[in-house]
C-alpha cells in the first residue's frame, strides 16, 4: 500500500477547530496574574483599581477543579466612554477566549429573543447565535453591551447560563455547558450614585457592593440579574490628562488604520484641548464613539487624499476651526 501524500500532516485535520480545542485546555489553567494586570493597564486609561482586581477575581475562580456556574459573571458599570467594553475585549484578547459580542440595545424586545436562543419548530429562524457560538466554544467570553436595555423576558433567559451552568437553545432542545464561559455584563444605569461610591467605599468592597445594588436597583435594574452577578465593578468617569490620553489614542488609532503614522509631538496640544472641551460640553452623553467620529469627520478626508504621498508620516496643526494634515519628510 502506498503512503498518501500530502504536504502538511495537518492538512487531514480541521486547524481552527484543534486551535479551539487546545484554547478550551489551557483557559482552566491559573494565569499570569502579573502579566494580565500589566496587559490591562497598558490598554485602559484610568481605572487602575479596576485593571488590578479583574485578573485576581478570574485566576480565583479559574483555580476551582470543579464549577457549576460560569467562571464568572461580572458587572462593568460607569459611565459611557471609560472603558467598559474595550477592557472585556483586551480581556479576551489575553486569555485568548473567543469574544462573543451582543449589543443589548438591539433586544429590547421579546421577540427578539430567538436570535440569541433560537426559534421554536415551526417558526421561521433556527438556532440561537448565542447558544451556537457557546455549543461551538464552550470557554468563550460572552459580552453583554447596556444589560439594562434588554427585555425583561430576555434577562430571565439567561439565570440558568448563570445561576445553573447551562442554556437551552429553544430550536435543538440542546442544554449547553456554560461553566467554562466568562460573562460580561455592562451598563450605564446609575452612574452619578456610583461613581460617588465608589469613592466613599474605596477600601471597603463588601459596602461598596452593597451600595451599589441598591443603586442600581433603584435606577430600575433587574434584582434577578443583580443577585446573580458575582462582582460589581465601577469605572471611574474619565478627568485632565486622562481624557487627554483617550484623545490621542483614538487620533493616533484612526492614522494608523489608513497607513500613517504621527510625528513624535506632531497632534497640536491647542488640537486635543479643543476636542477636550468638546466632550465636556456633552457632559455625562459623552462616549468613545462620539469621540472618535468627531476625529473621524475632522481628518480622515485629509487622510484619504494624501495616501498616495510618499512620505507616511504626519503632523496634526490647528488652522482656525479646522484641523490640518501635513506630511513630514
Amino acid at each position: 500500500m502506498s503512503a498518501t501524500k500530502y504536504n502538511d500532516p495537518l492538512d487531514f485535520v480541521d486547524v481552527e477547530a484543534l486551535q479551539k480545542l487546545m484554547q478550551q485546555d489551557s483557559s482552566d489553567q491559573a494565569i499570569d496574574v502579573p502579566g494580565f494586570t500589566a496587559y490591562l493597564r497598558a490598554s485602559v486609561i484610568g481605572q487602575d483599581r479596576v485593571c488590578e482586581d479583574v485578573p485576581r477575581q478570574i485566576n480565583r475562580r479559574m483555580a476551582l477543579e470543579k464549577r457549576t456556574k460560569p467562571v464568572g459573571v461580572f458587572l462593568f458599570a460607569g459611565p459611557p466612554g471609560t472603558g467598559k467594553t474595550y477592557l472585556a475585549k483586551k480581556m479576551a484578547d489575553f486569555l485568548k477566549r473567543t469574544l462573543l459580542h451582543f449589543d443589548m440595545t438591539n433586544f429590547m424586545q421579546a421577540h427578539t429573543a430567538s436570535m440569541l436562543f433560537g426559534s421554536p419548530q415551526g417558526y421561521v429562524g433556527g438556532p440561537g447565535k448565542l447558544t451556537s457560538d457557546l455549543d461551538a466554544t464552550p470557554n468563550a467570553l460572552v459580552l453583554l453591551d447596556e444589560i439594562e436595555k434588554a427585555d425583561p423576558d430576555i434577562l430571565k433567559r439567561f439565570l440558568t447560563a448563570w445561576n445553573d451552568g447551562f442554556v437551552t437553545d429553544v430550536r435543538t432542545g440542546k442544554q449547553i455547558s456554560t461553566t467554562k464561559a466568562i460573562f460580561i455584563l455592562t451598563s450605564n444605569a446609575a452612574t452619578d450614585q456610583l461613581d460617588e461610591l465608589s469613592e466613599r467605599y474605596a477600601e471597603d468592597p463588601d459596602n461598596l457592593r452593597q451600595s451599589a445594588v441598591k443603586a442600581l436597583q433603584e435606577a430600575k435594574f433587574a434584582p434577578e440579574v443583580l443577585s446573580r452577578i458575582d462582582r460589581i465593578f465601577i469605572f471611574k468617569r474619565l478627568t485632565g490628562l486622562n481624557i487627554a490620553k483617550v484623545v490621542t489614542l483614538e487620533i493616533v488609532a484612526l492614522v494608523d488604520s489608513l497607513g500613517f503614522s504621527v510625528a513624535k509631538g506632531g497632534i497640536s496640544p491647542e488640537i486635543v484641548h479643543d476636542i477636550m472641551k468638546r466632550q465636556d460640553k456633552l457632559g455625562a452623553t459623552a462616549s468613545s464613539r462620539d469621540l472618535a467620529r468627531f476625529i473621524e469627520e475632522n481628518i480622515m478626508d485629509d487622510l484619504i487624499a494624501a495616501k498616495g504621498a510618499e512620505h507616511k508620516q504626519i503632523r496634526l496643526v490647528k488652522q482656525g476651526d479646522a484641523i490640518r494634515v501635513e506630511l513630514v519628510p
